[in-house]
This record gives structure tokens, sequence and C-alpha cells, in this order.
């Protein structure tokens, strides 16, 4: 006997996770393929489609958080919760708020490295975003491991997230997954 039906997110919160999701996952793979090419007019070009995809998710999270804010998710179902150990819902409560600080944070330093860089992000080639930081060399060399540190993290932590969901769906069956699938319910 299969659990009943958990309460759904709404189309817009299922749309903006799956959208951020995408996002991610191609912006972290551009990001690894990008920085193992020689010096070329490729490289130059995917890290400033790599820079825009960064000002996307940024807006993206933006909007994903406002969205958040004015919207309750759907309460976990109480046999879900219930069978729950402690630890597991604060590592649910912990990794949530952890993905949404790095959506914050990993743009806002590749921002910062661009700026300290002296390489302006130009939005689409059209848009000048204003320096995040003042161009110095120094600084530049400072922060770029922290890029690659918070996008590692934020890595981890999407594998870990779909691990759980994963879990959850495959293992326990308890339709915690089902709750955030596009196009069912």
């Amino acid at each position: 006997m299969s659990p009943p039906p958990a309460a759904r997110y709404g189309a817009t919160a299922i749309a903006l996770h799956w959208l951020l999701a995408l996002a991610l996952v191609g912006i972290f793979a551009v990001g690894l393929y990008m920085t193992s090419l020689p010096f070329s007019p490729a490289r130059l070009k995917l890290y400033n489609w790599h820079k825009w995809a960064g000002v996307t998710i940024l807006a993206l999270s933006a909007l994903r958080l406002l969205w958040r804010l004015t919207h309750r998710p759907p309460a976990l179902p109480a046999a879900v919760q219930a069978g729950m150990p402690r630890w597991q819902q604060v590592a649910h409560h912990a990794t949530h708020h952890l993905l949404y600080l790095l959506f914050f944070a990993v743009p806002l330093i590749g921002w910062a490295y661009s700026s300290a860089a002296g390489f302006p992000i130009v939005f689409l080639g059209l848009v000048p975003l204003p320096s995040f930081v003042p161009a110095n060399p120094e600084l530049a060399e400072l922060i770029k491991p922290w890029h690659e540190i918070s996008a590692y993290a934020l890595a981890a932590l999407v594998v870990l997230h779909v691990a759980a969901a994963l879990k959850h769906h495959f293992i326990d069956r308890d339709g915690l997954l089902s709750r955030m699938l596009p196009g069912r319910g």
C-alpha cells in the first residue's frame, strides 16, 4: 500500500527549483571544462558565458528566495517527519539553508573575483555591471580559491540533496520526491 500523496509545491516553486538545478549543473560543468582549456578565444567566450550564467543564477536565486519567503512550502507529511531521526531533520534544514547561502555566495564571490582581476562583467555583452571591488591583482588571487571552494561546496550539497531525494523515493517510498516533480498531481 502506498502512502497518501504528500502536499505538493506550487508550479512556480517547482519551475524555479528545476530551472536553478539545471543552471547549476550547467554552470558547474562549463566551469570545470573552461578552466582546463588553454588560453584561446573559445576559453574567453566560455568565461563570459560562465559569468552571464552566474549573474542569471544570482537573479534566479533572488527570485526563488523572494518566492520562498512569501509562499510557505508544504509541510513534511507527518509520517515522513515521524520516520526521520532527529539528525536527518537537522540535516534537512541545514542543507536547505546552506544551499540558499551558496546560491548567493558562489556568484557574488565570482563577481568579486572578476572585478578584482580587472575583467568587468558585461551581461550578455550588452549591460555593463558595476565592479564589485576595485581591480587589484593581489586581491583577485585571494578571492579566486574561494570561488572554487564555494562552488565545490555547492556541488557537494546538490549531490547530497539529490541522494536524499532518491533515498526517499526508492528506499523509503514515502512520496516525498513527488512533491517537487513537474507535471504530477
